[in-house]
This record gives structure tokens, C-alpha cells and sequence, in this order.
């Protein structure tokens, strides 16, 4: 019998799982964490969509209904939609090794250039006093050198350079590296947090605790380079985490959502209605620097754009907020204010309790001696109409008298005073006899009838 053939490397060790598989190709190819995080998401989320179906068993029509659901149901942003797609391509293409036609036909959105949410000075002002502490000084230096936040928070003691005024950003986006200035207001509460920062590193040394994480294995080359000072974070977390690459307990720097919460709080305190976040600091360095006159080739290299066409995003909004160009409303002639109807005042009309025809109609400000003294020539006169009934003559006569409430309308311009015609009332006879044989006035407030508009 021939002897049985020796198991091969394959079948003797197990596959790793498809999630496992896309966790350490995006490490190979040197992604960011948070890159890697955002793939996994995805690529989870179209499996369990399509009911755990394998990838390998999926084409373009499972592809293709997938960012549909997205940007139909759910109703995605583009980037967010460019993001999916891009993670499964990264799928197919680095973890199956599959390069299928159908990838390169399939279209994506297009993406819409937003005008950035810009403060003014005074706003930023404003927004940066209502913060506090070691966050306050983060928000002071995204907004004083244009950083990322992830580029804030993840400075090294030894890229703060205080002789030259200088900082140095290592590995920012696009695995580039950038110089920005120190911002002499920020050199003594630098120099503070640094201390803080220190008194940190001095108790983790003597509690025996993990280096900070270093990039590109540096740990292994110089196991003690993560415990050094120089490496040590600027704002280091006050708590200790699990790192995910390794599984080490260590420190690390502040937590990002820190700042998020700092800054809605303080846009709650100042008030402001504009749509704020880390990145809008970033946005206003780089408006304010142009406003103030900086070359755009310099604000291009300071904030580590590739092309200039992204930073000349800053000038559109720098010509609306500095007034470059001016309104055709503001060459016209001053407007004149519409005319304003006139004041009504408020009458008083007495009715014959005979007749009910008008006795006397007096206005508001007359004089009041000479009104009462009316009223009593025509009280006298109304005692001997022989037309009034016996009981009601014997009685004391009760002249009523109707308020008129006369008020212009604001919102018709073409009205300039209203007529108002008061329906006649009645003479009514006391429940209760009066003290004095006197005819007594009775006032009735209320509004007239409105009989026409002039």
C-alpha cells in the first residue's frame, strides 16, 4: 500500500475568520485604527444584511442592493455612502484577492462640496473662555495651528519645540508629516500641562505601568522607548485602557468625545446658533489667516493639503465674511420708511334713549366740565318727552353711553382711519332705585362694529 500522503499547511491549520482576515490586512497596509474600526462595521453589516451569506458567493447585484438600502431607506450622506463602498472593495480586492469587472463599473455618489461652518473672532473667543481645563487647551490649539483633533491629542512631548516656536505633526492624514507654529499665548499653559503630563509619567514609572503605544514596532527594536518621557502623550488620559492591537493595559491620550462634550457646553453657555465641532476651529484658523492677509500656498502647507484646491474652499467664505463683495441693494437709494396711518383716539358717543339718535359726539380729550354740563341740558330734555313711559319717568333717567375703541390697522397701509357706526342702545331701568333723582351715566366698554375701511 502506498503511503498516505502528509496533510498539507492548509487543511492542518484552520482558516482564520473572515473578520480576523480583514483586521490584520488593513494593519499590514499600515491603516488607521479608525479606518480599520469603519471596515469591519461595514463588511459586518452586508453579510448579516444578506442573511450570512458568504462574500465569495455575493456579486455585483448584492453589492449594488446593499448601497441602495443605504441611500434609499436609509437615507445616508455621501460620505457615508462613499465609505461603505469603499470597504467592500477593500473586500474583494485585499482580503479575497478577487478582481471581478463588476467593481470598476460601479458608480459612486457624487460628492457635494459644503461651505464650512466658520466663526468670527469674537465668537471663538467667546467659545474658547466658556472651557476649562486641559480640553480648554486643546480647543485653544486646534483653533491657534489649524490640527486635526486626532493630531491634537495625539502630540508627544518631544514634538513641542518652545526654542524655535514650533510643533511637529507626525503621521497625520495621508501618513504625512507637517511643521505649525507654537502660538506664544499657548507657550505657559503648554508648559503647565506639560508638567502635569510629567507628575503622570513619574507615577506610572513607579507603579511599574506599560510605555505609551509607539508606531511601527519601535517597542520591539527599543523595548524601553514607549516608558521614556519624550514619547510620553501631551494629554495624557487620567485613566488606563486596554489597548486593541495588543491587549496591553497602558496609558493613552484623552478621549476625543472629552472635547465633543466641552464644546456643547459651551455653545450652550455662549449661545451661538452656528453648527460647531472640532474641525469648525480648524476651518476658522484658516479663515482668519487669509482674512489677515496670509498667502494661500502658506495656509495650504499649515494645514497639509496635497492640492491648493482644497484650501481655496476658505476663499469663498472669506469673500462673504469680510463684505468682498458688495449687495447691487447697497448702491440703491435710501428707502423710504411707508407711511404710518394715524393715530386713532378713543370716543365717547351718547344716544337719545327716545330716539336713539345721536346726541353728542365728543372726543377723548375734551374738556370733561364742559361734558358733564351737556349731559344734563339733555337729561333735562329727555325728562319732558311726553313719549316716555310713566314708571320710566318716575325713575331716574340712566344715560348710556358706548366707548368707542378706535384702532388703526398696521398691516393695511392703504387704511388711513376707520368708520365706525355703533348699533343704538337701549335705556334700561335700575334693579336698585338710585340715591340721587339725578340722571347717572353708565359706561359700556367694548369694540364698535366696523362698517367700512377709508
Amino acid at each position: 500500500m502506498p503511503n498516505p500522503a502528509p496533510p498539507s499547511a492548509s487543511s492542518s491549520v484552520a482558516s482564520p475568520r473572515l473578520l480576523d482576515q480583514v483586521r490584520a490586512r488593513a494593519r499590514y497596509l499600515h491603516y488607521s485604527f479608525s479606518t480599520e474600526k469603519a471596515y469591519v462595521y461595514w463588511i459586518r453589516f452586508f453579510i448579516r444584511w444578506h442573511k450570512l451569506k458568504h462574500p465569495r458567493d455575493m456579486g455585483s447585484a448584492e453589492v449594488e442592493a446593499f448601497l441602495s438600502m443605504l441611500a434609499i431607506q436609509r437615507n445616508v450622506s455621501t460620505s457615508t455612502h462613499n465609505q461603505a463602498l469603499s470597504a467592500l472593495l477593500f473586500l474583494y480586492r485585499e482580503v479575497l484577492n478577487m478582481q471581478l469587472p463588476w467593481m470598476d463599473n460601479i458608480r459612486r455618489p457624487t460628492y457635494t462640496k459644503r461651505i464650512p461652518s466658520v466663526l468670527t473672532r469674537e465668537e471663538v473667543a467667546a467659545l474658547l473662555a466658556a472651557m476649562e481645563g486641559d480640553i480648554a487647551i486643546v480647543a485653544q490649539l486646534l483653533y491657534g495651528t489649524g490640527m486635526r483633533l486626532m493630531e491634537g491629542l495625539r502630540l508627544r512631548v518631544k514634538d513641542v519645540d518652545f526654542e524655535r516656536n514650533a510643533i511637529i505633526i507626525r503621521e497625520a492624514k495621508g501618513s504625512k508629516d507637517r511643521v505649525v507654529m507654537l502660538p506664544r499665548s499657548l507657550a505657559g499653559p503648554l508648559r503647565k500641562q506639560m508638567q502635569a503630563a510629567h507628575a503622570l509619567w513619574m507615577s506610572d514609572r513607579a507603579a511599574g505601568k506599560a510605555g505609551v503605544e509607539v508606531p511601527h514596532a519601535l517597542e520591539s527594536k527599543y523595548p524601553q522607548i514607549g516608558s521614556t518621557w519624550g514619547w510620553f502623550w501631551l494629554f495624557p488620559s487620567p485613566t488606563f485602557a486596554t489597548d486593541p492591537a495588543t491587549g496591553v493595559v497602558r496609558r493613552h491620550h484623552l478621549f476625543e468625545d472629552r472635547l465633543k462634550r466641552a464644546l456643547r457646553k459651551a455653545i450652550t453657555a455662549t449661545g451661538i446658533q452656528k453648527r460647531v465641532s472640532a474641525h469648525t476651529l480648524r476651518h476658522s484658523f484658516a479663515t482668519h489667516l487669509l482674512q489677515a492677509g496670509t498667502d494661500i500656498r502658506t495656509v495650504q502647507e499649515l494645514l497639509g493639503h496635497s492640492d491648493v484646491s482644497t484650501t481655496m474652499i476658505y476663499t469663498h467664505v472669506l469673500k462673504i465674511a469680510a463684505g468682498g463683495t458688495a449687495s447691487p441693494l447697497d448702491w440703491l437709494a435710501p428707502i423710504a420708511p411707508p407711511p404710518q396711518p394715524p393715530r386713532c383716539e378713543e370716543a365717547v358717543v351718547a344716544y337719545d334713549i327716545s330716539s336713539s339718535k345721536q346726541l353728542r359726539h365728543t372726543d377723548h380729550a375734551a374738556n370733561h366740565d364742559e361734558q358733564q354740563g351737556h349731559q344734563q341740558d339733555h337729561l333735562g330734555a329727555l325728562r319732558q318727552a311726553p313719549h316716555i313711559a310713566p314708571r320710566a319717568a318716575r325713575a331716574p333717567l340712566v344715560l348710556v353711553e358706548q366707548r368707542l375703541q378706535l384702532t388703526c390697522i398696521d398691516s393695511a397701509p392703504q387704511t388711513s382711519a376707520i368708520r365706525a357706526r355703533v348699533k343704538p342702545l337701549l335705556v334700561f331701568e335700575p334693579h336698585h332705585p338710585l340715591e340721587s333723582e339725578e340722571a347717572q351715566t353708565v359706561r359700556v366698554e367694548g369694540t364698535p362694529e366696523l362698517a367700512a375701511f377709508v
